[in-house]
């Protein structure tokens, strides 16, 4: 196929046996994982746990991702539409809360098919936030909550480390499109989000003033009861990382950006302990559960 799924519309040529483009993907699912995760937002983890599924690839460059094994690295294996239907029938036999699928965009034509019968859980689209309204919009009725990021408000930050410069402008068209899909968020009885949109904001070293300006967006943006918030504090330095992306996020970079959530009135969602900055929280991407 000729690819324009994501924002970037390299309109590389992928073929069964050959990646291609900005994802270097082939056509067809590549994956890395899939287990019951415990550490996404409780209303997604629960008491049982969120069935992840990890896919290969990304279709942004983020310099410090915590995943780049499988986003930069390429690890993974090929799967067939049929097989993922029978890991996310397994997992949630087993329990799991949702359906929780991790870096997806890139791999939604071949994803679909699998998600064609309807599932007694929610279906969550975890994503980076730079997404195609286009591909957006094939999933209606098929996905019940989305789980971008909202990484930047600063362009020149967004180029930089993404290679995205137009990333907020896209970031914002996508929610917007996500939020006229899904509407107001909706708790069920037993506190997991049946349906909606979180947003995700990672608060990074040295860039208070980009988590400002994303958290100005949102409260100006969404009224009280459409979206959640997750501030999130888990940045881990990687091996390469230069400059204030080689330490961690401070207490009092955190902190500070607790108080200007809230004194910004939003609310709704999510902050996280500051000892989610740890190596342990991210996944050993090993083929297990596939």
């Amino acid at each position: 196929m000729i690819c324009n799924l994501c924002p970037r519309r390299c309109g590389a040529e992928r073929t069964e046996t050959s990646g291609a483009g900005f994802c270097r993907m082939p056509a067809g699912i590549v994956a890395a994982k899939a287990m019951l995760h415990h550490w996404e937002e409780p209303c997604l983890s629960g008491t049982r746990g969120a069935l992840c599924v990890f896919f290969t690839g990304c279709n942004l460059g983020c310099v410090y991702c915590q995943n780049g094994s499988i986003s930069r690295d390429d690890f993974g294996k090929p799967i067939a539409a049929e097989r993922l239907r029978e890991i996310i029938d397994d997992f949630v036999a087993r329990g799991a809360h949702c359906v929780d699928l991790v870096t997806p965009t890139h791999f939604a034509p071949w994803i679909l098919p699998a998600l064609e019968k309807p599932l007694p859980v929610p279906v969550v689209w975890n994503c980076g936030g730079y997404e195609s309204v286009d591909t957006l919009r094939t999933l209606e009725g098929r996905v019940q909550v989305y789980l971008p990021d909202l990484k930047y408000a600063d362009a020149k930050l967004a180029a930089e480390l993404s290679r995205a410069p137009d990333y907020f402008d896209v970031a914002k068209a996508a929610i917007d499109e996500m939020l006229r899909q899904t509407g107001p968020y909706r708790m069920g009885e037993d506190g997991i989000l049946q349906s909606g949109v979180i947003i995700r904001h990672m608060v990074l070293p040295g860039q208070l003033d980009n988590t400002r300006r994303v958290i100005d967006y949102v409260a100006s943006r969404f009224a009280p009861g459409e979206v959640l918030f997750s501030l999130m504090s888990q940045y881990t330095p990687q091996i390469s990382a230069t400059g204030a992306l080689a330490r961690r996020v401070t207490g009092a970079e955190y902190r500070a950006a607790v108080e200007y959530m809230r004194a910004c009135g939003v609310t709704d969602g999510f902050v996280q302990e500051k000892s989610s900055a740890k190596e342990e929280y991210t996944p050993a991407f090993d083929l297990s559960g596939l």
